[in-house]
This record gives C-alpha cells, sequence and structure tokens, in this order.
C-alpha cells in the first residue's frame, strides 16, 4: 500500500540550520520541508531548497490544506502545492487531518474535527479530490487536541483509519500527538496505535511538548519526552521500520543537538527491532509495554479544558 520505501530517519529542514547542513553534510537520511515556505516563484528559498534536494530526498509538509473545512479547496493553493512537488520530485506529500479557517480567513492553528459520519464522508470527498488533483495520495497527519466535539460518535483513531480506508490516503502518525491527546482527553495510546492500520502508515513525527499539570500542549520546542519514547518504540514493534523524523519549530538548537535526538532516535528503533515481540503480542502495540521502553507510559490526567484548537 505505500508509495515510497522508507526513508530513515530524518529532520524539519529550518532555516537557522541551511548553512550547517550544506557544509557539514549531517547524518540525516532525509528531510522534512514546510511547503508553505516555498510556495513562491524564486528567490532564496527556492534556491536553498534546490541544493538540499540535490543532497537529499525531502518530504513536503503543509499546514493549509484544511482538509476538514467546508469551504471550497482553493485551486491556486493546489495548483501551487502541485508546481513545487513537480519542482522538488518529494517522497510525499502530507498535511494535517483538521480545519484551519472560516469563511476563507486562515486562523494558523489546526484545529479538531466532530468525528461523525457527516465529517467523514466530507472529508473522504476532499482527499479524493486533493489526490486526483495533484496524481498521487497524500499523508494524513493526526493533530494534537484539547477540546472534544458533544456530538462525535467515533473515537478519533476510528476516524483516521475510515478515513484513510475510504479514500485511499495514507498516514502520518504523529506519536507526540497520540501521547498529547491521549493525555488531554484521558484515552489509552496504546489502543490508538492498535487500531491504525499497519499497511497505511508512511511516516512517523517525534517531538516534545509543554506539561501544564492538568494538561499537555504539543509546542516542538522541546526534546523527545520518554514517555514520547516509549510511545514510540510501541508504535515500532506494531508498524516496523517506518520513515521518522523529529520536528523542532522554536527554541531550536543547534544542528548538532538535533542530529544526536536523531541518534537516539535510530538507536531506539534497532534495539526495538532486534528484541523478540513481548510474550502473549503477534508483534503489535496491542496493550503491552515494550521491553525496550525506557520509562512507562505517564497516567492520563483526565480532559484538558483550557486550550483550544490543535498541533502539527
Amino acid at each position: 500500500m505505500l508509495t515510497f520505501p522508507a526513508l530513515g530517519f530524518g529532520l524539519g529542514l529550518r532555516v537557522p540550520h541551511y548553512e550547517a547542513i550544506l557544509a557539514t553534510r549531517p547524518a540525516v537520511d532525509w528531510f522534512e520541508v514546510l511547503t508553505e515556505n516555498y510556495l513562491v516563484p524564486g528567490g532564496r528559498p527556492l534556491h536553498y531548497l534546490s541544493r538540499f534536494r540535490e543532497r537529499y530526498p525531502l518530504a513536503m509538509h503543509g499546514v493549509s490544506l484544511s482538509i476538514g473545512s467546508s469551504t471550497p479547496l482553493s485551486r491556486d493553493y493546489l495548483r501551487d502545492l502541485r508546481s513545487l512537488a513537480q519542482r522538488i520530485e518529494p517522497a510525499w506529500i502530507s498535511d494535517h487531518l483538521c480545519w484551519t479557517g472560516v469563511a476563507g480567513r486562515n486562523t494558523h492553528d489546526l484545529l479538531p474535527l466532530p468525528y461523525t459520519e457527516e465529517a467523514l464522508a466530507q472529508v473522504v470527498e476532499r482527499v479524493r479530490t486533493v489526490q486526483d488533483f495533484l496524481g498521487r495520495r497524500i499523508l494524513l497527519e493526526n493533530v494534537s487536541s484539547y477540546v472534544q466535539f458533544s456530538d462525535s460518535r467515533l473515537t478519533e483513531w476510528e476516524f483516521l483509519a475510515e478515513i484513510a480506508a475510504r479514500a485511499d490516503c495514507l498516514i502520518l502518525l504523529d506519536v507526540n500527538n497520540v501521547y498529547v491527546s491521549a493525555v488531554n482527553h484521558g484515552f489509552d495510546p496504546l489502543e490508538y496505535l492498535h487500531a491504525i492500520p499497519v499497511e497505511r502508515v508512511q511516516q512517523i513525527h517525534l517531538a516534545g511538548h509543554e506539561d501544564h499539570g492538568e494538561y499537555l500542549v504539543d509546542t516542538h520546542d522541546h526534546p523527545v519526552p520518554d514517555p514520547v519514547w516509549t510511545l514510540y518504540a510501541a508504535a515500532l514493534r506494531r508498524f516496523g521500520r517506518v520513515s521518522t523524523m523529529i520536528e523542532r519549530d522554536d527554541h531550536i538548537p543547534p544542528l548538532e543537538e538535533l542530529c544526536a535526538e536523531l541518534a537516539q532516535a535510530r538507536a531506539l528503533c534497532e534495539r526495538t527491532l532486534a528484541e523478540p515481540a513481548p510474550a502473549g503480542t503477534d508483534g503489535s502495540a496491542g496493550h503491552d509495554a515494550p521491553a525496550t521502553a525506557p520509562h512507562a507510559f505517564a497516567a492520563p490526567r483526565g480532559s484538558g479544558r483550557r486550550a483550544a484548537g490543535g498541533g502539527s
């Protein structure tokens, strides 16, 4: 089902690291680029992007598709998206399972959906339209959330899996977002992983978050914390050697520090996949914590009620 073989371990391409990447050729297998930063006709952004494309595989990751909105899809945005893809030939194109605006106004936030049959049908139709326009399947990422809709009839994982099946799209599984939402809403993150079809997961995101006591906020400004490493090990047991990258969008450290964190992900992957599955499992995550997990999961602390929106 996957459209591209596993690329290995990558980083998000960030401006502060441009020169260091070109000068040192770090041990990074691939880079994920923020699509909206390069939807321009020319100039320095595309100049640098072309140089990176000569050296590394790239994947495109967007934040403006607004696939869950009821507002008509932007044909201008889709044309720009297709043009950039034709230029850099990315391994894949991803965006978020969310909506980002209303009445033509972008809120610059990744807002969760009601998990209903009506919303499901709407998103499936829009994903099919986008894939037909681009001539390829896309990846949808699960976002973190801080509120829930009272009329939801499906769980988030049921909703995501059903969209992937009906629209024949792929999944970018953000392990940090699963953990953040699990703590905020009080569900079992392993149940989430176990419900996601293995054949649909093309990529994995790892990131850090802020702990506000009663709730977590996905911020991408901290190193990957122990509970997320634990959940990543469980994801490896279920999904295998999936292309994995680390996101850092604020408080961006030197490139060497991120490369060291990426090496940690690579080492955890090798250890986890080299060990036999825990007794009583079939090798998938199920409900058993992996033997390689550095720490146990933090206990869910109830529903987060203070923040709105979602995170990438």
